[in-house]
């Protein structure tokens, strides 16, 4: 290149270099477009997957109500359909409202491992640009999507979206929530390098900040914007849902809906650093979706498979100089009280010994049953 510069005169130079801009440029605008079309075949292939999916059920639905095929009505002596025209214990449906880098991808895996075993559909909900709030029309689309959706049922949902109260919607029958948090500044950690180095489950995908090699450490010391304690407000807000306050950085009202939401609305949250208990008691009770998880967790491949690049340990000084700030501390707050209440249900539900943990069995029955045949 050296060579070519010496040899070339200066406005050779500069149609040369102009036409490497153009070519770069076109290749950029070809790459964009490939994206796009594969973003359209992409959801053309899930619309497809989920009319083969409405058929089946159909069809599957005709021949146990004992109905010929569309229009014929139903074969004499056959049994009534409920309203639903599910049974009570298909009826179900799990929202997995992940917060992002707290092993979510790892439990989801679970989740799509089993689903073909215990016979129930995942559905991943993919928002624009992972927004976690969704407009009021999209929340009454996924409110009757979710309710109504009854090809798709039994259900586990997931995605980073905040909680959704369906009752504001009129639903009667909810959804049955759960939940992973984290240490807060070990999530912020693990989610600034991943924007730059990646992981472990997709390595070839070009993350947003990749190229930056500023470690956490030297952001913290700079005072960069992807460091900074306001980056830690992200479990209040998702814990607390779809309100305003929620997302104003340090609201005292978001941290206290948000703990009222984890304690009423979910059935089980669970933490990083614990989560092989979380599967456990997860299966203990919901074994329509979960049995087998823990062994799963254990022995496969798939449990333990995504892990961030490149992840280096914050210092002393750096985490003391976030856990002066006041959204620290909420954030905090926020977490020991979800660590609070796992162990609590933690130790109502199983026992360790030996190093190995059991759920306990059934401690209650019934008695004095009246009146008497």
């Amino acid at each position: 290149m050296g060579l070519l510069r010496v040899m070339m005169p200066p406005k050779f130079q500069l149609l040369a270099l102009l036409a490497f801009a153009v070519a770069m440029f076109f290749l950029e605008n070809q790459i964009q477009k490939l994206e796009e079309s594969r973003g359209k075949l992409e959801r053309a292939i899930a619309r497809h997957e989920v009319r083969e999916i409405e058929q089946r059920h159909t069809q599957d639905g005709q021949r146990e109500r004992g109905e010929g095929p569309a229009g014929a009505g139903p074969v004499a002596g056959a049994a009534a359909a409920g309203p639903a025209g599910l049974p009570d214990a298909e009826d179900v449906v799990i929202i997995y409202n992940r917060v992002p880098k707290t092993a979510s991808t790892s439990f989801t895996n679970i989740a799509y491992d089993l689903c073909g075993k215990n016979h129930y559909h995942v559905l991943h909900i993919n928002t624009t640009k992972n927004n976690p709030v969704m407009s009021i029309q999209d929340q009454v689309r996924f409110v009757k999507n979710v309710t109504e959706w009854r090809e798709m049922k039994p259900a586990f949902y997931h995605g980073h979206v905040s909680f959704l109260d369906f009752t504001k919607f009129g639903v009667k029958k909810k959804p049955i929530y759960i939940n992973v948090v984290r240490d807060p500044i070990e999530r912020l950690v693990s989610y600034y390098y991943f924007l730059r180095f990646g992981d472990d489950y997709r390595p070839g995908l070009r993350r947003r900040k990749q190229g930056d090699k500023k470690t956490f450490d030297e952001c913290v010391s700079a005072g960069g914007s992807d460091c900074a304690p306001e980056k830690l407000w992200l479990q209040i807000p998702f814990f607390c849902g779809h309100y305003s306050e929620c997302w104003n950085v340090g609201s005292p009202w978001a941290l206290e809906q948000a703990k009222y939401n984890l304690v009423n609305e979910y059935m089980l949250v669970g933490v990083t650093e614990e989560l092989e208990d979380f599967v456990m008691m997860l299966e203990a009770a919901l074994p329509r979706f979960f049995r087998g998880a823990t062994e799963l967790y254990k022995t496969g491949k798939k449990s333990h498979l995504r892990k961030t690049t490149e992840k280096k340990p914050p210092t002393k000084e750096s985490t003391a100089k976030l856990q002066q700030s006041a959204v620290w501390k909420m954030e905090n707050e926020f977490y020991e009280f979800a660590l609070e209440q796992f162990q609590f249900v933690r130790a109502h539900a199983v026992r360790e010994k030996d190093g190995e943990l059991y759920l306990l069995a059934q401690n209650f029955f019934y008695e004095k049953i009246y009146p008497k045949n």
